[in-house]
Order: structure tokens, then C-alpha cells, then sequence
């Protein structure tokens, strides 16, 4: 009989954990240290993610979109037309 070849056993190769990026949440303007948006919901020790137009809390689910400004700008300058007869 062929003699059957054994599996590799030993360590496995160590993976790096990604690092933390809660240092990109805050901002530091000379002697003062400012905290960067907080969830209203959970308080200031949970930041919320910034995206496309809105912002996230991944703890409680909550999210605030940005308004489009630029559209509602061009809405106030057009004047209603009034039907009068």
C-alpha cells in the first residue's frame, strides 16, 4: 500500500489586528482637544460614522441625513405664481 502523507501541524502564521481609528475622531487645535460628532441616543462616549451625506451610529442604528442644500436654494429663488383672475 502507498503510504498516505501526513498534514502539516504547527503554528500558524501571526496576523496583525487592523489598528484603531478612534484617534481620527477627535481633532487637536493647539492646547485643546474637541471631540468629533457624538450619537445624541447613546451619548458622548459612542462617535458616529461619517458617509456619502449622512452620518451613523453603528451601536443604536441611528442615522441623520445631510440636506441638499444646493436643490433647496434654487426652490426659495423661483417665485410662486399666483392664479389670480
Amino acid at each position: 500500500m502507498a503510504k498516505k502523507k501526513k498534514a502539516k501541524t504547527g503554528k500558524k502564521p501571526h496576523k496583525n489586528k487592523p489598528t484603531s481609528k478612534k484617534y481620527t475622531k477627535y481633532k487637536i487645535d493647539g492646547d485643546k482637544v474637541t471631540r468629533e460628532r457624538f450619537c445624541p441616543r447613546c451619548g458622548p462616549g459612542v462617535f458616529m460614522m461619517q458617509s456619502q451625506g449622512r452620518v451613523y451610529c453603528g451601536k443604536c442604528k441611528y442615522s441623520e441625513f445631510e440636506s441638499k442644500k444646493g436643490k433647496e436654494e434654487v426652490k426659495e429663488e423661483k417665485e410662486p405664481v399666483s392664479k389670480e383672475g
